[in-house]
């Protein structure tokens, strides 16, 4: 997947692989950054390596919840019998692409809110099941620019991963420059079917977690909060509220797909470093200080990262 992927898309290892560790946790994802950087190209080359359903949905302020989730219409038969019939919105796919999610006021954006967490979408009295597998890629611009609605704080919450797409590097650009301007056509080959995807995830999810781990992953999580009692002080200056229970989940789950990936059997607290910034920035509410002092949710994450060690298994075995 990753050879395929680099065929298209110059760059961004990070954000391939925590991408493709939603995916193998049955996550979802949240794409930051400005205009240009690809957020909509890498979705789409990762929909076409994949054999399953893709819908886009380009996210306007005039979008209406029921042009997301499907509606129902008045049908006549021959005999001039008047029923109802639910035609699917695009939500009913594999892989969805919600597009500059935050474009849209919030009565459209909570139109997602069921189908990521229950994998199902409510229509007037009837429920619906998505299709398996199911993921939402959202994408979104910074939230400075005009014209745009915050996503409220209840659905950045569902979301696995907030990814941050930064600026490549100068080799990684003169290399998208060449490739990119030339005209070539780029031919990438599934490799994943929808079958193998959940196989894969059944798999993952069988990947051993020591219990010092998830007391590592506990201390980080409890950390965050500042009216915790093991929080550092510069947490209860700068952190208005921390992260959930729902943090902790999926570092520990997000931790084993990379282990997995790395042909592990078990998970190393390095692991939960890796993805730590992505799955906790979203879910850490900096205050006024802490903006006045230029400290933001990663820098919070990062100082917290270098505080709180790993406990040593012996330590928790004599324990």
């Amino acid at each position: 997947m990753r050879s395929e992927l680099a065929k298209v898309i110059v760059g961004q290892t990070d954000t391939i692989e925590q991408l493709l560790a939603a995916i193998f946790t049955r996550g979802h994802c949240l794409l930051e950054g400005v205009p240009g950087l690809a957020k909509t190209l890498i979705v789409s080359t990762l929909a076409n390596i994949l054999d399953v359903s893709f819908k886009r949905i380009q996210f306007t302020p005039d979008l209406m919840p029921s042009d997301i989730t499907g509606t129902q219409v008045l049908e006549e038969d021959e005999s001039g019998r008047r029923s109802f019939r639910f035609v699917e919105g695009p939500i009913f796919t594999n892989i969805l692409l919600a597009d500059e999610i935050n474009r849209t006021p919030p009565k459209t954006q909570a139109a997602l809110l069921e189908a990521m967490q229950e994998r199902q979408v409510t229509v007037g009295r009837e429920t619906y099941d998505l299709p398996a597998p199911f993921f939402a890629i959202a994408t979104q611009n910074p939230i400075e620019q005009e014209g745009t609605y915050p996503l409220p704080e209840a659905q950045l919450d569902r979301f696995m991963f907030n990814i941050r797409l930064d600026y490549p590097s100068v080799e990684e650009e003169e290399k998208i420059l060449t490739t990119t301007t030339r005209g070539d056509s780029v031919t990438v080959n599934k490799v994943l079917t929808g079958r193998a995807i959940l196989n894969v995830q059944k798999l993952v999810s069988s990947v051993a977690v020591n219990p010092f781990v998830i007391r590592y992953v506990t201390q980080l999580v409890r950390a965050t909060r500042p009216k915790d009692d093991t929080a550092p002080e510069y947490v209860r200056q700068l952190v208005d509220w921390g992260a959930g229970p729902r943090a902790g989940q999926n570092l520990i789950t997000g931790a084993k797909a990379l282990a997995a990936m790395d042909g592990r059997f078990s998970v190393d607290p390095s692991d939960v470093q890796r993805i730590a910034a992505p799955v906790l920035r979203h879910r850490l509410a900096t205050n006024f200080q802490a903006q006045a002092e230029g400290m933001d949710s990663d820098a919070v994450i990062k100082r917290l990262l270098n505080d709180i060690k790993p406990p040593e298994p012996e330590k928790l075995a004599k324990a």
